[in-house]
């Protein structure tokens, strides 16, 4: 007799990549998780996994056995939604999934409001970059995901998948205080062409985004630091090395040395709550989405993303 747990460990190797990340997202040790797929090896006579480098990769017999863990997590899942719904309240485990800037600026607030309103509620949280969170929601690694997309990149959504909009969460330009252009109440994109750029990293959207529009306004942009953490964007605008395109969201405080001004048309990404199609009718699915959209709309919605 298979034993699920064993294979569920085997999945989520499958889905992290490694036992360490396969780990985290269980809530248990490497050594934990080492020692349920070893003991699945004994049980089924076969090697799962295999060495390779400083990582491990999967077995045919491995592959195998993922296919039937999916499929048996799909039907444990399927009854754990009817016991949910029959309790007509929400409990059990939720996890949730959120590139980084939704996990400061928005989860916060719903994830204590769902845990003040449903105390048998069992939440998790994991940071993930928003192009892995819809493989996680698939794979059942996680159970809802906040992504987000831009005009240029459009959010792919799989069979099986249902989303939600949460909010449009806007982005501005953040000057030096002493720039040129920290009086202005608004900037056009050819305003901005020959400036030199702080921004994300190479192959975020954001950055493809901005090398896109300056490109398309006839200019090579002068990408003078890609950084990852806006954070750190802040403190190298403020010093006067160049400007950044940020969104609101997750952002934090400006400090003083920072203006902030508007780019018109206003680049905007798309926030969307992701959910597989067989857990719809989970009441807390159903709960942590409407919690999603009421605190967009009470926070970074109505101070940030939309004015």
């Amino acid at each position: 007799m298979l034993d699920l747990g064993r294979l569920r460990a085997l999945h989520a190797v499958h889905t992290h990549g490694s036992v360490v990340a396969a780990a985290q997202a269980l809530g248990y040790t490497p050594s934990a998780v080492s020692q349920q797929i070893s003991k699945l090896e004994r049980e089924t006579g076969s090697v799962l996994l295999e060495r390779h480098g400083r990582g491990v990769a999967l077995t045919d017999a491995a592959h195998l056995l993922v296919e039937t863990a999916q499929r048996l997590m799909s039907i444990v899942e399927a009854a754990e939604v009817t016991l949910e719904e029959q309790r007509g309240r929400p409990t059990g485990r939720l996890t949730l999934a959120a590139f980084p800037t939704a996990a400061c600026g928005l989860l916060p607030g719903v994830l204590a409001e769902l845990t003040a309103a449903h105390p048998t509620l069992e939440l998790r949280l994991q940071e993930v970059d928003a192009h892995l969170s819809v493989d996680l929601v698939s794979q059942g690694a996680v159970d809802v995901a906040v992504a987000h997309d831009w005009d240029i990149a459009p959010l792919p959504v799989p069979q099986g998948l249902e989303r939600a909009v949460i909010g449009d969460d806007r982005c501005d330009v953040l000057v030096p205080a002493g720039h040129r252009l920290a009086g202005r109440t608004s900037l056009t994109r050819a305003d901005v062409t020959h400036e030199r750029w702080i921004c994300q990293r190479p192959g975020s959207v954001c950055h493809d985004w901005l090398l896109r529009t300056l490109r398309e306004a006839g200019t090579e942009p002068d990408m003078a630091f890609q950084v990852g953490e806006y954070g750190t964007q802040l403190a190298l605008v403020e010093a006067g090395l160049g400007i950044a395109l940020v969104p609101r969201l997750g952002r934090g405080p400006v400090p003083e040395g920072v203006a902030v001004v508007r780019l018109e048309p206003a680049p905007v990404r798309r926030l969307f709550a992701l959910w597989r199609t067989g857990a719809a009718r989970r009441p807390s699915i159903v709960a942590a989405v409407s919690a999603l959209r009421s605190h967009w709309a009470a926070g970074p919605g109505a101070s940030g993303a939309d004015g």
